[in-house]
């Protein structure tokens, strides 16, 4: 938080008490007649009624408004994604809320692309927002109809002051949320984000904040879904600041970073305010600029006035929601399971048809070549017949989401080793005749051998985290499928794309750490349960059909 004395000239900190009061007293702090208010949130997804929730902002809203009639409520991405009242709408329930909210202006955050263009199109026109993005360009031949809806900037008037809203879009959205989604029928991308490099987001930038400046703007806010984590770098906020001049405020998302101010120096040495407050609507943002011209931020958290109105939408929207979750969706020719006909459980050791289903789904929405899922995240059966929300959702209760790394063969044969090392033969004495381990693999585009015969030469640290294999391997055989269909043998030192989610390829769950530092081609994108959802309604058109009656035969155990 800083004061502005003079427009582009000096700045110097607010008073402290000024902090400590818009973090935690924010109802307290009253707008004067002619303040204007910019109450910004970011990374909302679809949290509509967790922490402050949209009852508390609304409320909170309206409470600014009685003291001046400059609000203006803006929305910094990923406020559509991230729960199943989103999937459950596609999007349009949060959507609805944003426009009973009454927000003026938001950015597409990287997920806010996961339900498609033509559907994208839908809920900006829902939300009722004006969607800003000045780094969002199309190469394709017939321009989609969300494009039309976007503008690179818009200057508000606020009495005779004029403020400059320019939104900023990630580059790191083709690969952080459904790629295909980015590509024509040919497979070639036709969007792009000016993420050639950082200059060219800088220069995309500039560009925009100089025309702002020439339209009269007495002040340039940019409304940034592009966050401070430095895996994102050159495409950080802060370093959009450091390359860029004329901009005063960059409020930001996509890291989910509370920041309630922050002073980044922009191109020529000057001050510049950064704010972001965090994600699910833990905290409200505020930025006053006052009539004298001084500015300030602050994160109002638990904010308890909720509005009666907006509580009640919500509620009524929950109802719509819990019914939405027992509907069908699709349907099962086959029971797809996670246990053998004596109800011993597989899915930890063994192939089973659900393991097969949910690899492949992966596989099929990421495009990857091959497709591996931890038979521990695999929690619930599928039966023969109507397959509704609920269904899926006891499938993949976890909210992973979907990655896909670049790995060697070698690190695909060290994953399977790992996951295969505690299989046991093929028995009918029951439960403690197999070994079970959350990590087995079920696999898409693979299939291969485990010799149960050999004693396992995995070495592991202390934590359980993969750290070598002797010569001597239980997995053999190793086949990947080509495009053609057919199969070839996996080659150690080829690179193969690899789906998976977050868990295990970012965070090396089960110990299987091969695929943390490698280079990635989707970084959380979908989450589990749409993955399956999408797999179900596009890949097989509503139907689990007979392919899936039986476990396909990729993992031979003898």
């Amino acid at each position: 938080m800083y004061i502005k004395t003079n427009k582009k000239k000096h700045l110097r900190f607010l008073a402290v008490l000024l902090a400590v009061v818009l973090l935690f007293g924010g109802c307290n702090v009253k707008a004067k007649e002619n303040d204007i208010i910019i109450l910004y949130t970011n990374d909302v997804h679809c949290a509509i009624d967790d922490n402050i929730g949209y009852a508390g902002l609304t409320a909170y809203k309206h409470r600014c408004e009685e003291g001046t009639p400059y609000v203006t409520l803006v929305d910094c991405g990923d406020a559509l994604q991230g729960d199943v009242l989103g999937t459950v709408s596609n999007g349009e329930y949060p959507a609805e809320l944003m426009d009973r909210a009454g927000y003026d202006f938001a950015v597409l955050g990287n997920h806010e692309f996961e339900y498609g263009m033509e559907q994208l199109d839908r809920l900006m026109e829902i939300s009722g927002a004006q969607y800003l993005g000045c780094n969002i360009r199309y190469t394709g031949n017939d321009d989609p109809a969300f494009l039309s809806r976007l503008l690179p900037y818009k200057l508000e008037s606020y009495g005779n002051v004029k403020v400059a809203f320019i939104g900023v879009s990630t580059p790191e959205s083709i690969v952080k949320s459904v790629p295909a989604y980015f590509r024509d029928e040919s497979g070639s991308y036709v969007y792009d984000f000016c993420g050639g490099s950082g200059e060219e987001l800088y220069g995309c930038v500039q560009k925009n904040v100089d025309a702002c400046l020439r339209d009269g703007a007495d002040y340039v806010l940019v409304l940034a879904h592009l966050g401070i984590d430095e895996a994102s770098s050159p495409f950080t906020s802060r370093e959009l600041i450091a390359n860029t001049r004329g901009i005063d405020v960059v409020l930001d998302g996509h890291s989910h970073s509370e920041i309630p101010y922050d002073i980044v120096k922009n191109a020529d040495g000057e001050n510049v305010l950064l704010s972001s407050t965090g994600t699910e609507l833990c905290n409200i943002g505020r930025l006053t600029i006052t009539a004298n011209g001084n500015i300030h931020t602050g994160l109002i958290g638990a904010y308890q006035e909720t509005d009666s109105e907006m509580a009640g939408y919500i509620e009524g929207m929950k109802e719509k929601f819990e019914a939405e979750l027992t509907k069908s969706v699709a349907v099962s020719e086959v029971a797809l399971t996670t246990v053998s006909d004596s109800g011993m459980r597989l899915i930890r050791n063994r192939e089973t048809n659900l393991g097969d289903f949910c690899a492949d789904a992966y596989r099929a929405v990421s495009g990857a070549d091959i497709a591996l899922v931890n038979g521990g995240g695999i929690r619930a059966d599928i039966s023969a017949g109507e397959i509704t929300y609920e269904d899926i959702l006891g499938v993949h209760p976890y909210g992973n989401s979907l990655c896909v790394a670049k790995a060697t063969g070698q690190e695909i044969l060290d994953a399977l080793e790992m996951a295969s090392r505690s299989c046991l033969p093929n028995s009918d004495d029951g439960e403690n005749a197999v070994g079970e381990n959350g990590g087995f693999l079920q696999v898409s585009g693979l299939k291969y051998c485990i010799d149960t015969s050999v004693v396992s030469t995995v070495e592991t640290d202390e934590q359980g985290n993969f750290l070598s294999c002797g010569a001597n391997r239980r997995v053999k055989d190793v086949m990947v499928l080509e495009k053609d269909g057919s199969y070839t043998k996996l080659v150690p030192d080829r690179v193969y794309t690899v789906a998976s989610h977050n868990y295990l390829i970012k965070e090396g769950g089960d110990g299987l750490n091969m695929f943390m530092d490698n280079e990635l081609t989707v970084d959380e994108g979908m989450i589990d349960y749409e993955i399956l959802m999408t797999y179900l309604t596009d890949g097989l058109n509503g139907t689990v059909g007979d392919e899936y009656a039986l476990p396909q035969k990729r993992i031979e155990i003898k």
